[in-house]
């Protein structure tokens, strides 16, 4: 009976991510050079592209923000560019491991934050898809990713545990889990405490070591959220979409 009450709390869960995905798609106009985020939820909006595409007539090219996105993309019929042939991106679309009231996001989760963020930066608005669990008041509950590099990685975590109130751990512990960049990924327990997430970034990407921070702050301008109650779409007031 335990068992058969999780597997459905999990198929609710992956029903919502599949709504929320499927629902950013709307934001998506014709001609779009679109940014593909990485993530369980955002998986299902790359597979909503290619069904357009195929069954719709969909014209639009993708930059992938990970390897895992990029294979997905082509097995569905995404055309792919690079951020250069691009020459810039009118929508990405990503997921969130959390956000705030002010639509500040932690992402790094799938260990591709700093992909994320380049592409993120490169666009001319952020949609990000979620489910109700990433909603919080302050962010930190979930774990920061930092993005270092492998040379002396201990010394860089040593910094950051100077002023993280929690634990500061290598993600895959003694095999590391290697960045489609080859890079390492530092989660940084700080709790539900960051308040201030652009001057804990900054402070962060001022470590030598440090590559990338998981903190997206005045990035995302709309959220799709799915929730027991149906999907909705939530817009940032001071946002690109107004």
């Amino acid at each position: 009976m335990v068992v058969m009450l999780f597997q459905n709390i999990m198929e609710d869960v992956e029903r919502l991510k599949e709504e929320a995905g499927v629902a950013a798609c709307d934001f998506i106009r014709d001609g779009m050079k679109l940014g593909l985020g990485t993530g369980s939820t955002v998986r299902y909006t790359v597979m909503e592209i290619g069904r357009r595409i195929s069954e719709d007539g969909l014209n639009v090219v993708g930059v992938p923000t990970s390897e895992e996105t990029r294979k997905l993309a082509l097995e569905v019929g995404i055309p792919l560019v690079t951020l250069s042939e691009s020459g810039g991106l009118d929508l990405v679309i990503d997921g969130a491991d959390e956000f705030d009231n002010d639509f500040s996001l932690i992402k790094g989760g799938g260990g591709a934050l700093t992909r994320e963020k380049i592409v993120a930066q490169s666009s001319k608005s952020m949609i990000v898809v979620a489910d109700d669990r990433k909603q919080v008041t302050t962010l930190g509950s979930f774990d920061l990713p930092v993005e270092v590099l492998p040379f002396e990685w201990e010394r860089t975590r040593d910094r950051i545990s100077s002023f993280c109130s929690g634990e500061v751990s290598i993600r895959g512990g003694p095999e590391p889990f290697v960045t489609d960049n080859g890079g390492y990924i530092l989660d940084c327990s700080f709790g539900p405490s960051i308040t201030e997430p652009k001057s804990l970034e900054v402070k962060l990407l001022s470590i030598a070591g440090v590559v990338e921070v998981g903190l997206f702050v005045e990035m995302c301008d709309a959220v799709v959220l799915a929730s027991k109650g149906g999907v909705v779409t939530l817009i940032n007031d001071s946002g690109r979409l107004n």
